[in-house]
């Protein structure tokens, strides 16, 4: 049912000239299903306040509720087409009034871990593309018929959030840089084991994939919603759950929407989403108050960094990822987990960040696991990924590697599945050795460049890489052959 009305906005957007994109559909369906679930949580708050007898005060001023001018009512409980806004007078509103009103959280509102300041956040970031008041009535119309009643309808709300988001990955352009497979997310976060009680972070957030499977995980169990083996859980760790477990981080303006969105749909109902850069922050003024028991993320790959953003770090580099992964491993508490998604060229660069980086890394943290991901792991990225997981605290000694091979080509038809990654992690709990997994004692890696390259000594396929000073002398030597050939036929010229 909900799957046909997400079908049917989109057909309303396509026919708007201001949304071009599965981005621009994602936003604007964002905005429309955040006031929505607003006045849903605000109509159910006060029917509770009202069984116990107190009294409730809306958060949303009356004029600017979403029942009030979205989707007015008649006496019978039906739409009051009469009295409801549409044409250019909807369009002014919303633009002239509504959106202002909703700015406005933010100055009004001093705590930003309140669901207000979001409000005021959210509508600073975004605007209102439809031009058109009868398409956006035509949209309003559509989103007012889906419910946020159950858990059930959470659910289902949540999973069709997160196909719209995969749907704007696929469709390339910057909309790649906001999706993490899922599968891939799942596979981290059972080898991490978080626990309630612990605090999770990702500076990178993105559309906060990480952190709402991360609480499905804590609230439901590793087999996730709908199952059967959810823990048993006390009032006091749900409200660990909504409260001081998960903390996001996100720079860019549509990403830090969909990222609160995506979170209230899967349960936590005032996101703690930063709107900041997090590379502005400089290392050297981390108190262990600001550290974290858990750190999972995928850092944009490839960006590049002013020399002042560089200048908040002890290794200097305008590599995005890398700066990241510092910026990872100063947050991580000792003792703390992290899994981070990396370019695998991090692993035997051989400029001097990426050496000083990589031992910086195996020195105060224990790498012990790298999975090596396919081609096509990332739909519309043609990067290769590992993935590192390490703790902090205690040097390298071992390094586990796992090469992924799901035995066939991936793609959008054809993506990543949990399956393909349960041979990782059932292996990952012992560390055990296989035809895809082996073990490199910290000892063999050379000293001087940190090569911690992916080398399967296991497969006959896997062409070992060569060491360079072998390569340059063969092309020395083939030079010199080459020379002696024409040379020779000169001298029979």
């Amino acid at each position: 049912m909900f799957e046909q009305t997400f079908r049917n906005i989109d057909d309303v957007l396509w026919k708007e000239d201001g949304c071009a994109t599965e981005l621009d559909y994602t936003e604007q369906t964002s905005w429309m299903l955040f006031l929505k679930y607003l006045d849903d949580l605000e109509r159910e708050r006060a029917m509770e306040a009202e069984l116990v007898g107190k009294p409730y005060t809306f958060l949303i001023e009356e004029d600017f509720r979403w029942s009030n001018w979205a989707a007015p009512k008649n006496s019978d409980g039906g739409f009051d087409h009469d009295n409801a806004l549409t044409g250019d007078d909807l369009v002014e509103f919303v633009n002239l009034k509504l959106f202002p009103y909703l700015r406005g959280f933010r100055e009004r509102t001093a705590d930003s871990d309140t669901i207000e300041y979001k409000i005021g956040e959210i509508f600073s970031e975004i605007r209102n593309r439809f031009s058109s008041g009868y398409s956006l009535r035509d949209a309003l119309e559509l989103i007012d018929s889906l419910s946020f009643g159950s858990q059930k309808e959470k659910h289902e709300l949540s999973h069709l959030y997160e196909a719209k988001i995969r749907n704007m990955g696929n469709a390339g352009r910057n909309g790649g840089e906001y999706y993490t497979p899922r599968p891939l997310i799942r596979a981290m976060i059972r080898v991490t084991k978080p626990k309630i009680g612990e605090r999770i972070y990702d500076a990178a957030v993105g559309s906060a994939g990480f952190l709402c499977e991360a609480y499905d995980y804590l609230r439901y169990g590793p087999d996730g919603p709908g199952t059967e083996n959810a823990p048993k859980l006390s009032t006091a760790d749900l409200e660990k759950l909504q409260r001081g477990t998960f903390t996001g981080k996100e720079k860019k303006s549509l990403p830090y929407v969909i990222g609160i969105m995506n979170m209230i749909l899967h349960g936590i109902e005032a996101p703690n989403i930063v709107h900041t850069n997090s590379l502005t922050e400089s290392l050297s003024d981390i108190q262990e108050k600001d550290r974290y028991d858990i750190i999972l993320a995928n850092p944009p790959f490839g960006g590049k960094e002013r020399k002042e953003i560089q200048q908040n770090f002890p290794i200097k580099t305008g590599e995005t990822a890398f700066l990241f992964l510092q910026h990872f491993i100063k947050y991580l508490k000792a003792g703390g987990r992290a899994a981070i998604v990396i370019k695998n060229t991090f692993l035997s660069n051989s400029d001097n960040a990426s050496r000083a980086l990589r031992q910086e890394l195996v020195e105060n943290c224990n790498l012990h696991t790298v999975l090596d991901c396919p081609g096509g792991t990332f739909l519309g990225a043609g990067v290769k990924t590992v993935v590192l997981f390490f703790e902090k605290g205690a040097p390298t000694r071992k390094i586990w590697y796992y090469q992924l091979d799901p035995g066939r080509s991936l793609g959008k038809t054809n993506p990543l599945n949990d399956n393909d990654l349960a041979d990782f992690v059932e292996l990952q709990k012992t560390f055990a050795d296989s035809e895809q997994s082996w073990t490199v004692d910290i000892e063999q890696v050379d000293k001087e460049t940190w090569d911690l390259s992916v080398k399967n000594p296991n497969r006959a396929d896997e062409a070992p890489l060569r060491d360079p000073e072998v390569i340059i002398n063969e092309i020395e030597t083939l030079d010199k052959e080459s020379q002696k050939i024409l040379e020779g036929i000169r001298g029979v010229l």
